[in-house]
């Protein structure tokens, strides 16, 4: 087991280390929700998804937490992150090459979107919210908005910015998916 902490978000300098000499069976992330998106990036990446990763949120109010059932005790975190099991998960990726763990928010949002086959929006609505967890991708209901589950759900509008885990993307989009990828990530989770 290695451990990768908050700070800096974690990237290849951290990460890939971790990983070159093909020993390390399960990474122990200590942070926020970005950070453990940054480390699912760089397994991706790595194509060593097969990594079991445990996860010890900073705050209390992790999404990515609360979505994939995590105990809210630090003392049965650190228990589960040491001898809980890892199961294969939807992990779910966006079209910039990021990758989601808890919530996704694009706010003022003016356009349409679908998850799946389902039309969850059209016009204009306040925000929309999508979380990751076992089901994938799952569309929030809110004012205008109609809940959905499914593999991907494709954001068309006149201009928004996306929110990643608490992150805003750095620029503006006219188009943007979160989708199921084609293999699973291996999250360790309570039984």
């Amino acid at each position: 087991m290695r451990s990768v902490t908050a700070g800096p978000r974690p990237g290849k300098d951290v990460v890939d280390p971790l990983l070159d000499n093909g020993a390390v069976r399960r990474l122990i992330v200590h942070g926020d929700d970005a950070d453990l998106a940054a480390v699912l990036v760089r397994l991706l990446r790595r194509s060593a998804l097969t990594t079991e990763v445990a996860y010890l949120p900073v705050s209390r109010r992790s999404r990515a937490a609360a979505n994939w059932g995590l105990p809210r005790s630090y003392a049965a975190l650190v228990a589960l992150a040491r001898g809980g099991t890892a199961r294969p998960q939807p992990l779910l990726r966006d079209d910039s090459g990021g990758v989601l763990v808890g919530r996704g928010e694009i706010p003022g949002l003016h356009g349409e979107a679908y998850c799946d086959a389902t039309r969850v929006f059209h016009g204009r609505i306040p925000r929309l919210v999508v979380d990751a967890g076992p089901a994938g991708v799952q569309v929030r209901a809110g004012r205008g908005v109609r809940a959905a589950d499914g593999r991907a759900v494709q954001i068309g509008t006149t201009g928004a910015t996306p929110i990643r885990d608490g992150e805003p993307y750095p620029r503006e989009i006219k188009r943007w998916a979160w989708y199921r990828h084609t293999e699973p990530w291996h999250p360790v989770l309570p039984d």
